[in-house]
């Protein structure tokens, strides 16, 4: 174990990740694993929690051969000798909920989650799509996507859920903000954040200092927060704030944060103020980068100030519309449809 520190404040106690097939115990009857990712994110972090004859799966990565292999490894690994008979899902993500049909179907095992994770991943389950829809292409066209990006995706099979998503049976256990379950010798209440995905489930431990915190609560890096084409005047970023305000009534400085990715680490206060201050710092950016007109995708530098490559784009680019949006929905800026198809932004004033 090490107490690594960094200038922030933030503490993280577990230096290295376990390896493929490995687990490492956090806490007692709590242990911590790694599938992988085909993305540059390239992990994702899982946990099972020990309830003494049996297991508790927190979370499942992609449906993968190769992670349905890594999982038949852990279980006759360090999972051995005890069954599965519950999957918590934190959100409706694919490298989240993308094996829990399968750990149902299989194993039959209990799944657990809040009620918008279930419906919207097994909607997006059987919305397979050979083609960006209409709708698709005329969001990306409002948000500036490039002439020869846009031209080009409009004729690729897009990201579909049932590629990297088993099959979800009929059937779940709902939980909700309050929600109470015993896991892993422990009594835990559900908080739920929103944003990044919405109804995001984290189990803050009531007879300790866990806390697992899926995508919510990320450490070193800021979940993506998205607008599309399924709710275009969305306003994510405004739920993701009034989450930070909500998380931080129950935030302690000792707590550890299990997250959906990187490190454990503790001071979720101090990270939590992080969270807001980053995206209070791009919105006021963004604010002065539109005194003259732009697109969402004109808006790319400011708010990220990296290089933006085609790996990244789409996610920026529903970061972009979110931030807009945002500013839109609250009086500061305008918009006005040009020629092109796609909206200028620009300040109020």
């Amino acid at each position: 174990m090490d107490d690594t520190l960094d200038p922030s404040g933030i503490r993280y106690p577990f230096e290295t990740p376990p390896a493929e097939g490995e687990a490492i115990e956090v806490a007692e009857g709590v242990n911590w694993m790694r599938l992988p990712l085909p993305m540059k994110l390239d992990h994702v972090n899982v946990y099972a929690l020990d309830d003494g004859a049996s297991w508790t799966i927190v979370d499942t990565g992609f449906d993968t051969k190769r992670t349905r292999r890594i999982w038949e490894k852990l279980l006759s690994g360090p999972l051995a000798g005890k069954p599965v008979e519950r999957v918590i899902v934190t959100h409706h993500h694919p490298d989240h909920i993308g094996l829990a049909g399968w750990f149902q179907t299989e194993f039959g095992a209990e799944l657990v989650t809040t009620q918008t994770a279930w419906l919207s991943a097994r909607m997006l389950t059987l919305d397979e799509q050979l083609l960006p829809t209409p709708e698709t292409l005329t969001f990306w066209t409002r948000a500036g996507m490039d002439p020869e990006i846009l031209a080009k995706r409009a004729k690729e099979r897009p990201f579909n859920f049932v590629d990297m998503v088993a099959p979800l049976p009929l059937g779940f256990t709902r939980i909700r903000e309050g929600s109470k379950l015993t896991a892993a010798g422990r009594d835990w209440t559900v908080r739920i954040g929103n944003g990044h995905a919405p109804e995001h489930a984290c189990l803050f431990s009531d007879s300790d200092h866990l806390v697992l915190g899926g995508d919510q609560l990320l450490p070193s890096i800021s979940p993506n927060i998205g607008v599309y084409a399924t709710e275009p005047m969305a306003d994510p970023l405004q739920e993701w704030l009034d989450a930070c305000t909500h998380m931080a009534k129950f935030a302690r400085p000792d707590q550890l944060i299990l997250g959906g990715h990187k490190l454990p680490y503790t001071g979720l206060p101090t990270r939590l103020g992080q969270f807001v201050k980053n995206h209070e710092g791009a919105l006021a950016r963004l604010l002065t980068h539109l005194e003259t007109p732009k697109t969402a995708v004109e808006c790319f530098d400011v708010l990220f100030k990296r290089p933006i490559g085609e790996a990244e784009y789409g996610l920026a680019l529903v970061e972009a519309v979110a931030h807009v949006n945002h500013l839109y929905l609250n009086g500061n800026i305008t918009r006005t449809l040009e020629e092109d198809g796609a909206w200028r932004w620009r300040k109020v004033g």
